[in-house]
């Protein structure tokens, strides 16, 4: 069994919301390769985000996506969401 998690950073969530096909995905996958290149993150590309069947057959956000990054002081919690006008109105 996992030891006991013990935050020792302050935590932020993040989320990328807008229109369809406007670059959240790849605003996310950037975020994490220049913070990987730091050792803050692990990297991955949008097709590592964008991992569900229909997401990589129409090139589109269908669900979200949760991805975690950190800097020398606070902890990430990244949610990437779907741009379709369905989604974003129930927000």
């Amino acid at each position: 069994m996992a030891g006991k998690f013990e935050r020792t950073k302050s935590h932020v969530n993040v989320g990328t919301i807008g229109h369809v096909d406007h670059g959240k995905t790849t605003l996310t996958a950037a975020i994490l390769h220049v913070l990987s290149l730091k050792g803050f993150a692990k990297e991955k590309n949008v097709a590592e985000i964008d991992n569900a069947p229909e997401e990589k057959e129409r090139g589109i956000t269908i669900a979200t996506s949760h991805c975690e990054y950190e800097s020398d002081t606070r902890h990430y919690a990244h949610v990437d969401c779907p741009g379709h006008a369905d989604y974003i109105k129930n927000m």
